[in-house]
């Protein structure tokens, strides 16, 4: 096969799922290359460096590793070369305001035995849990969460397993019809907000999340979230593609040259490149609203965006401390306020600012001091908050006082902190909306509720705009790091099996 019929590729964003797709592109033969606006790469995944301090921007918790495996398997590789994966236990620490306190892990005997001392008949219950949760599991992930939905026939098959699990039915009461105590159910159906979603909104799909940490664990790579993105760069230039930092794409020409389709690509001053696929793994409404804006359907892809419901955003505080705090708080720990139902509504609903928060703290230095000077910590906490087409707060305005707030909130997991903090930063909506350009500065893309889920999310492959294919977040099946990873296997075999003729394959 000559060059001049290799296919070419660009890849618009490098998150996880950007580069997940690329290095699958790269390892089938797709020449690819990968355009990332921001000047390290990593999407969410951005790292910041400040006094000695290394901090993660996003994803923290890094669950289901196999499916990031399977990228280094299929290309020959192992990902043990290229990253180490340390366990994390317990899974995480949850503490409520009335200082109760519950350790989350994958040990059954412990969490058995933490709800038998608060309900005995809880007990019970939760092995019902879990069993439900394991055939949730089966079938919302091992059977789909990698399968494209392109036709509203690919979702009537799996409809009467969905209905028979009760995939119509909250998070929350899910959980609720197998559990009383009510820190238990809090505990239990937290999870839908680490992809975006309300527990009292979000599909009970999103309880297989408890199934698959109890069955793969929870991990953190071995020098930050951001050493794994480095890993798998590392993989995909091995494998001969290229990425471009500091390369926003400006905006895409579909043209049609005597049958064959490609794809005009101008990134800042340089001249339009030729494509003959593009992946996007930005934010949905910036693809069709600035990238593919000229196309005749992308006004009304923005139109229908428009109308749907978004995640929640985030308020993101980095810090660093002269002290670790070892003894004090573990890797993973969340933090309830006094409400919890009513917060989540103000959260996902409300147009202010709430006066309470609930936090989840990161403290990742608990399991690689190097992200740290010696004797120090670095730690994130991040705090849910609306987004800003609910709530168009200035955050330029606020972000001190609210960050100063969370500080002296987390003073009765971590005394004193204040007095120890030696560097910090933080992000907002705002930064959300303008350095990721996601729409409303919604941390998360749509909302993960049932009517936005797999046939009815973003396809894996545009209908109407020819050799555009979307991964990441905004798509099937959504957000986090399985989720993202799983949308890009569920891509690349659109992709492989659409260019198989142009690639020589039989």
């Amino acid at each position: 096969m000559s060059n001049d019929t290799l296919t070419r590729a660009a890849v618009i964003g490098s998150g996880f799922g950007g580069l997940a797709v690329a290095i699958r592109m790269q390892t089938a033969g797709i020449q690819t290359t990968i355009f990332e606006a921001r000047d390290q790469p990593g999407g969410r995944a951005y790292v910041y460096r400040q006094d000695g301090h290394t901090f993660d921007g996003g994803p923290t918790v890094i669950t289901a590793p196999h499916c990031l495996e399977e990228l280094f398997t299929e290309a020959g590789r192992s990902m043990a070369d290229y990253i180490e994966m340390m366990p994390v236990a317990p899974f995480y620490r949850l503490i409520w305001s009335d200082g109760d306190s519950f350790d989350y892990d994958g040990d059954g005997d412990s969490m058995i035995k933490q709800i038998r001392e608060r309900r005995p008949e809880d007990a019970a219950g939760y092995l019902k849990f879990v069993e439900y949760s394991k055939k949730v599991f089966e079938t919302g992930y091992e059977k789909l969460a990698s399968e494209p939905f392109l036709r509203f026939s690919d979702m009537v098959k799996v409809a009467p397993k969905l209905m028979r699990l009760r995939a119509d039915r909250s998070v929350y009461k899910t959980v609720a019809r197998f559990v009383k105590d009510e820190h238990v159910r809090q505990a239990l159906s937290f999870h839908s907000l680490l992809v975006g979603g309300n527990p009292f909104d979000t599909s009970a799909i999103y309880t297989l999340i408890h199934y698959l940490e109890r069955k793969w664990g929870v991990f953190f790579p071995k020098g930050g979230t951001g050493a794994l993105v480095a890993a798998l760069v590392t993989l995909f230039e091995e494998l001969g593609g290229e990425l471009r930092l500091s390369a926003p794409v400006e905006e895409i020409e579909v043209k049609n040259h005597h049958g064959r389709i490609s794809h005009e690509l101008r990134a800042g001053s340089s001249e339009p490149e030729s494509f003959d696929l593009v992946v996007s793994n930005a934010d949905l409404h910036h693809t069709y609203a600035s990238l593919y804006k000229k196309h005749p359907v992308a006004a009304k892809r923005v139109r229908k965006l428009e109308k749907r419901e978004w995640s929640m955003s985030l308020f993101v505080l980095y810090f660093g401390t002269d002290r670790t705090y070892k003894d004090d708080v573990v890797h993973h720990t969340v933090l309830f306020g006094p409400r919890y139902r009513e917060l989540l509504k103000e959260i996902f609903e409300g147009h202010e600012l709430p006066d309470d928060f609930s936090l989840y703290l990161h403290a990742p230095t608990h399991t690689d001091p190097s992200l740290a000077p010696e004797g120090h910590g670095s730690f994130y906490v991040l705090s849910p908050v609306p987004h800003l087409g609910n709530a168009p707060l200035d955050w330029d305005a606020i972000g001190d006082s609210y960050a100063e707030r969370i500080l002296e909130s987390l003073e009765t997991v971590m005394p004193d902190l204040r007095k120890h903090v030696v560097t910090k930063h933080w992000i907002t909506p705002k930064t959300f909306e303008s350095d990721l350009r996601s729409f409303h500065g919604s941390a998360f893309s749509c909302a993960p509720r049932l009517t936005q889920s797999a046939y009815f999310r973003a396809h894996n492959r545009d209908n109407d705009i020819e050799n555009l294919y979307l991964v990441g977040a905004g798509t099937h099946p959504g957000a986090g790091v399985p989720g993202v990873v799983n949308s890009a296997k569920a891509t690349a075999s659109l992709i492989l099996e659409d260019f198989a003729s142009m690639r020589g394959v039989a």
